[in-house]
This record gives structure tokens, C-alpha cells and sequence, in this order.
């Protein structure tokens, strides 16, 4: 398993009935995924596997052994300081319970589609949920992010200033 661009070695077979979410958290101090329902109904633990964004609660890991897998604190490193950015600068954080799951959803949408309508958005932050935000500030913080990427130099993270 490789967590945000990091090879984590053998996984002790102890370890491989923990829950994705434990793991991370207890095991590997990442703590950006935070425990909400635990059903994997709020969102507040999705992370992405492979390019899809999973809620962490549900997954065990003995299922993504041999998977890429992104939590928010790897999010820069992949590309997506914009979309932090563009969340900041929409004021589209209160608590920020929420955010580090609509941030790997929202990513997670970002790498499949470079400019994506609501439509999409919406389906892309179907499972997460936010008791704080009006939605619509998420919404236009994923354009700013895919706008921004679409308009940054070739190999430049389009939310690193110089």
C-alpha cells in the first residue's frame, strides 16, 4: 500500500481487519479523515483509492494493499493546492469537519475531469455531508480549482504562489 505517494512497507497481518480509517489515524498519525457516522453515510473519513474517492470507515485493509491511497494531507503534493485555495478564498470552510472529505471527493473529481459542471460536482459530493456551508460555495470553489489548473503553466501546481 502506498499513502500519499509513500511506499508503507508490509502491512502486519494484525492489521489487515483495521478499518482504512484507523489505520490511517492510529497507525500512520493522518489524521485528516475524521470518524463521523461511522456507516459511511457523512463522508467526513472518504479518502481516495486508486482514484476513487471511498469512505475509510467501510474499507478494511486488507482490500487496498496494493492500492494508491490519498488523504488530505497528500493533497498539495498531488497537484491540488488550487482547490484548497479556491476553498479558502470562497470561504467555503466553517468548522471544517467536513472538509478534508469533500476536499478528497472534490479532488478525486478533478483528476477525472478537467472542467466539470454541477452536475457533476453535485454526484462527486453526493455522500458527503455539511451541517455549516451553504453547498453552492463548494461548487464554486471546484470551478476556481479547475480553472486554475486548466490555465497553470505545463508542470506547475496552479495554487503554489512564487
Amino acid at each position: 500500500m502506498r499513502v500519499n505517494g509513500t511506499d508503507v512497507g508490509d502491512v502486519p497481518e494484525e492489521q489487515h481487519g483495521l478499518r482504512l480509517l484507523d489505520y490511517l489515524r492510529d497507525v500512520s498519525g493522518l489524521t485528516g479523515a475524521k470518524e463521523g457516522c461511522g456507516m459511511g453515510e457523512c463522508g467526513s473519513c472518504t479518502v481516495v483509492v486508486d482514484g476513487r474517492a471511498l469512505t475509510s470507515c467501510l474499507v478494511l485493509v486488507g482490500q487496498v494493499l496494493d492500492a494508491d491511497v490519498r488523504t488530505v494531507e497528500g493533497l498539495e503534493a498531488a497537484g491540488h493546492a488550487a482547490l484548497q485555495e479556491a476553498f479558502v478564498a470562497r470561504q467555503a470552510v466553517q468548522c471544517g469537519y467536513c472538509i478534508p472529505g469533500v476536499l478528497n471527493s472534490c479532488s478525486a473529481l478533478l483528476d477525472r475531469e478537467a472542467d466539470p459542471d454541477d452536475d457533476a460536482i453535485r454526484r462527486a459530493l453526493d455522500g458527503n455531508l455539511c451541517r455549516c456551508t451553504g453547498y453552492n460555495r463548494f461548487y464554486d470553489a471546484v470551478h476556481d480549482a479547475a480553472c486554475a489548473r486548466r490555465t497553470a503553466p505545463a508542470g506547475a501546481d496552479a495554487g503554489e504562489s512564487s
